[in-house]
């Protein structure tokens, strides 16, 4: 594990473990933690206390927390430059969450986006208190470890944003003791629509599971997923979200596997039929999960999850425990 003097800044960030991992969500966030852990001092976790603001299937549950650290490290984060751990492994979290908890307001918790869209479709009687307050609990995961930025996609914004108006609220009311977080939205790739339904984001929980890439599927599937992909009628390749979504989906998805701009990819498929591009893009999909999977499989037959795991905990929990000791002393609790 990298001291962390060598760098300038620190990054934390995390995904939940549930469902299956998409193409989506490398392409929008684990790719970015992998491009970003050699200039960053990086923190990336398995976020599994959020996961419960929803029944899960508790075997299940806990298969998908070491898959996902199998697929963060078979993504390329690497133990020497990023510590990797579980949230539910340091319960400072949950501690610092409830102090959080403690300096918001009704309201504002209460104009968070994803709580808004589901107490308007199902009534406040029928959703959890910790859907309510997880933003709490994602701020504490975020200034627990002084983070100076977080890469998260544009539709997580406003979580960093309620993290940053905690800090200087906490601030100012017992002195200087966290960071305010910057958040870092990628230009390109940080969101990667349904392949049937482009102007959906690509998500875990599509019921057809034609729009969606799974990182786990095998490459033939993939490829027809592909191929089978809405388009439109023009029959010509270039970028605009507004009127060709689901060809400029396709360039995005082309682009961050191939690692070229998005200009790149249309100025080499200037010539090109749907079919043709598509088959390229396709192809590209697939290469990238065979290799993916091939690295995937040695790892969870090793012992390289538990032993990177081990050595993170270690690290997290001393520099959290010092932070909580740190804020209840300050608050006035405990024998601190």
């Amino acid at each position: 594990m990298n001291s962390g003097e060598e760098f300038m800044k620190r990054l934390i960030s995390g995904v939940k473990p549930t469902g299956e991992f998409t193409l989506g969500n490398y392409i929008g966030a684990i790719r970015q933690f992998v491009e970003m852990q050699s200039n960053y001092e990086s923190f990336v976790f398995v976020a599994d206390l959020h996961a419960l603001t929803i029944y899960n299937d508790p075997t299940e549950l806990h298969n998908r927390i070491r898959e996902l650290v199998g697929i963060y490290l078979a993504c390329g984060l690497d133990p020497k430059y990023t510590t990797l751990f579980i949230q539910s492994e340091n319960l400072y979290h949950a501690n610092l969450s409830w102090v959080l908890e403690c300096n918001s307001y009704m309201g504002e918790m209460s104009r968070m986006t994803q709580f808004k869209d589901k107490s308007k479709n199902k009534g406040n009687d029928s959703i959890s208190v910790g859907l309510f307050t997880y933003p709490d609990l994602m701020a504490s995961d975020i200034i627990l470890y002084d983070a100076d930025v977080v890469p998260v996609g544009i539709d997580q914004k406003q979580h960093v944003e309620l993290a940053r108006n905690l800090v200087e609220r906490f601030n100012h009311k017992y002195g200087d003791t966290f960071k305010v977080p910057e958040p870092i939205v990628p230009e390109a790739g940080a969101k990667i629509y349904d392949l049937q339904n482009p102007t959906k984001k690509m998500s875990k929980s599509d019921e057809s599971g034609k729009g969606c890439i799974m990182l786990l599927e095998s490459p033939e599937s993939a490829k027809k997923k592909i191929m089978s992909a809405v388009t439109d009628s023009e029959n010509k390749i270039y970028y605009d979200p507004d009127n060709k979504p689901g060809i400029s989906n396709l360039l995005v998805i082309y682009s961050s596997l191939e690692r070229v701009s998005i200009e790149e990819v249309v100025k080499k498929f200037e010539n090109s039929n749907y079919g043709e591009f598509k088959r390229e893009v396709a192809d590209s999909v697939a290469n990238f999960l065979t290799n993916l999977q091939a690295k995937y499989e040695e790892i969870v037959s090793g012992d390289l999850i538990d032993k990177t795991l081990d050595e993170s905990n270690e690290k997290v929990r001393k520099l959290a425990e010092a932070k909580v000791k740190e804020v209840f002393k300050k608050i006035g609790v405990g024998r601190y």
